[in-house]
């Protein structure tokens, strides 16, 4: 319903009928703003309006309503409700607990929430063509007649569609128009195609169908629990938590379903499509601006019944939702580290706790947070022990690399490039995994030992030879190689230090020069299409060795690959994290785990200077358990998460003295007391990050401790200066 919409100076000052509404704003604001709403009917809780701000106008959310006649009260009134569903109790609540829980102010939070304004407003229309009754005489060009065809094939296509499957440019399609071949029909986007839940259900084992059954039971229930579906790589968890989709979609609820990469998971996206008949609705920050608006109001309006997404989906206006599914829950990418910082994996349980559903945490290498969890009951734990269809665990083996003797420049053992050879020989795949991205991480000059930095970050520049470019991996910056050094000014000294990606891969083309090699890495894979064009070409065998990054750790199932070789496993081990060795144990469990998944066995081949370390022993051993044992005993002794709390706060500036002094007021200004300790301030571990200069100071409590309210107090005594920031994680999962 609209109202009257007022000028932006107007101010309601007159004892007229009306009622006063506070609205909360998306923008970087602590409290809502008091507005007068003509139209009582209109002053709904959970609205979305456009008000006056200043000299502009702007969208917000009535967050609730004052109850009370005006009666000379100077206020600025609601321009208009806008026409989209108003935001439930439920959505306005959570963002209420995640922006206490953060620290972050409210309207930040909305505006992720908004992040699509447009989105509040009637979808457009879209000029579409088809073809006219009667056909005038007209010039017939190659592209006119192929555009010609693509309508009389497939009418009622966009103008650019039109052109891009005739392979001409729309320009075409509007010449046709204007001569009266075609016909312009203004249509409005069509809701997305819903999944059938009967469609393509598939075989389970005894243990998948009794693990289905007890998720589809709290579906059906309504009810809030968290389940920990904990199953080995190959156990088929997706089709398991597939059927308890196909039970919420059989009650008429919405479902959602977080993967830390959407824009890299096309397999998932596959095996949804066979199962249900139809595609997810994704979001993710790579799709056009018009698609996200599509999907949040399908999602808001409740036509999207099943929506895949990144971390920010958990702020899309679901109506309906019955059903939360974080797959690979225990990924770092769930954990978002700038602007406002929280983990989606534990928000999602927030989210489901508030819509009275189940959660759903899936992976073969849960978090220690979600194992405590399930270990103090809070979680449910179902276990899948056994891969599908008697596909047996791959054998490990690890190769020492102080005894391999390698030569300066080589980073593949005669061990590996034997198991390669064995794996090329029997036409199988191979997959070698090394997380870092580009040619080499570090260049120097041999001559004076200058190192070639990033300006902006305390970081040194990756060399990316395919582009030809050296890259800060923090704040983008890029140079082209120079030819001298820029510090003795040595010509030709310049030397990549370390390998990348890039750099194995042209050994291993050395190596194996038949053979078909893919570089899988974010650098190279940019988009879905892209990465849909790797997957395929494995999956069809156009491939036989893909050197990759992270990324090929992501759940793929490869049936031909049946090696996997680590080539640098300690990568990782150092360095202080406090999740080092959880972190490492994890990536090299899942990237083992793509090998020997159908019905070749499979074997992993680890290379290390520490055969020794616990992680690796687990690793060779298969014995998870001794090393989760190990890990919370080292936690636990620490009080370190999940044990303990941690909270860091990070000063940041573009005046270093000032940064200074704000850190060491915060230093003086610490709280200790039994239960809480501060650490630093010292320089962060990037301590300059994009031009800012950053000093980070670690609260550490018990486990029982709010520590937002001794960081609210604590930040209240400190005198922080003016252009100095002041950034808040709660839960810190890294600690650059």
């Amino acid at each position: 319903m609209a109202v009257r919409k007022t000028s932006s100076s107007e101010e309601i000052s007159q004892d007229v009928g009306g009622q006063t509404v506070s609205v909360l704003l998306p923008l970087p604001l602590a409290r809502t703003y008091d507005y007068f709403c003509r139209d009582e009917s209109v002053a709904q809780p959970g609205a979305f309006v456009r008000v006056p701000l200043g000299n502009r106008w702007t969208e917000g959310v009535i967050w609730r309503n004052g109850g009370n006649n005006v009666h000379g009260i100077r206020l600025k009134a609601v321009g208009e409700r806008l026409p989209a569903p108003p935001m439930t109790a439920t959505a306005r609540h959570f963002i209420e607990w995640v922006a206490a829980y953060t620290m972050t102010l409210p309207g930040a939070i909305l505006r992720m929430a908004m992040s699509v304004p447009e989105a509040l407003y009637p979808p457009p229309t879209v000029t579409c063509f088809e073809i006219a009754d009667d056909l005038p005489h007209f010039r017939k060009t190659a592209a006119r007649l192929a555009i010609i065809d693509q309508v009389r094939t497939a009418p009622l296509l966009s103008a650019t569609d039109l052109a891009r499957g005739a392979g001409c440019s729309p320009g075409v399609v509007f010449g046709l128009a204007d001569a009266g071949v075609l016909r312009r029909v203004e249509i409005t986007p069509t809701p997305p195609p819903r999944p059938r839940p009967e469609t393509g259900s598939v075989n389970l084992s005894g243990d998948q169908q009794a693990t289905a059954e007890r998720l589809c039971n709290a579906v059906c229930q309504s009810a809030f629990g968290v389940f920990m579906l904990d199953g080995v790589t190959g156990s088929g968890k997706t089709e398991v938590y597939f059927e308890a989709v196909a039970a919420a979609l059989l009650r008429g609820r919405q479902v959602l379903v977080l993967l830390p990469e959407i824009a890299l998971s096309q397999q998932w996206r596959q095996r949804f499509n066979a199962r249900f008949g139809a595609p997810a609705v994704e979001w993710h920050s790579d799709l056009t601006r018009a698609t996200r608006r599509e999907a949040w109001q399908a999602v808001a309006n409740g036509s999207a019944r099943v929506v895949v997404g990144a971390r920010s989906a958990l702020f899309l206006p679901f109506r309906e939702l019955g059903l939360l599914v974080v797959d690979e829950e225990h990924d770092a990418a769930y954990k978002q580290e700038e602007g406002v910082i929280y983990n989606a994996r534990d928000m999602a349980v927030v989210r489901a706790q508030f819509d009275k559903i189940p959660a759903v945490l899936v992976s073969a290498t849960p978090s220690l947070e979600t194992l405590t969890n399930a270990k103090r009951g809070r979680y449910t734990a179902l276990r899948l022990t056994r891969r599908h269809a008697g596909a047996a665990l791959p054998a490990v083996s690890i190769i020492d690399l102080r005894a391999a003797n390698m030569p300066a420049g080589r980073w593949l053992s005669e061990t590996m490039v034997k198991a390669v050879e064995e794996t090329l020989g029997k036409n199988e795949q191979a997959m070698l995994y090394l997380n870092r991205r580009g040619y080499a991480p570090l260049t120097l000059c041999r001559a004076c030992g200058h190192r070639l930095g990033c300006p902006q970050c305390s970081t040194w520049l990756v060399e990316h030879r395919l582009v030809n470019r050296l890259q800060c991996h923090h704040c983008g910056y890029s140079m082209t190689p120079p030819g001298i050094c820029p510090s003795c000014r040595a010509e030709d000294n310049l030397t990549a230090c370390g390998p990348g990606v890039e750099r194995l891969a042209e050994e291993v083309d050395t190596l194996f020069p038949t053979a078909r090699i893919a570089i899988a890495a974010s650098d190279t894979l940019q988009s879905p299409k892209a990465a849909a064009a790797m997957i395929r070409r494995l999956e069809t065998g156009e491939t036989d060795i893909v050197v990759g990054t992270q990324i090929v750790a992501k759940g793929h199932h490869f049936p031909m690959l049946t090696l996997v070789g680590v080539i640098d496993a300690d990568i990782g081990l150092g360095g202080g994290d406090l999740r080092a060795a959880e972190r490492t144990y994890q990536m090299l469990h899942q990237v083992s785990g793509r090998a020997g998944r159908a019905d070749r066995p499979g074997r992993v081949a680890i290379q290390t200077y520490l055969p020794d370390h616990p992680v690796i022993a687990a690793l060779a051993n298969g014995d998870r358990e001794s090393f989760i044992r190990l890990e919370s005993e080292s936690r636990e002794a620490a009080r370190m998460p999940p044990f303990g709390r941690l909270a860091a706060v990070i000063v940041s500036g573009t005046d270093e003295p000032a940064v200074d002094r704000a850190a060491a007021s915060l230093g003086r200004t610490a709280p200790h007391a039994g239960d809480t300790r501060v650490f630093g301030p010292a320089p962060a571990p990037l301590a300059l990050l994009r031009g800012r200069h950053r000093r980070r100071l670690l609260l550490h409590a018990a486990r029982d401790v709010a520590v937002q309210k001794r960081i609210a107090a604590w930040l209240g005594r400190a005198r922080i200066p003016h252009g100095v920031r002041i950034q808040i994680d709660i839960d810190p999962y890294s600690f650059f």
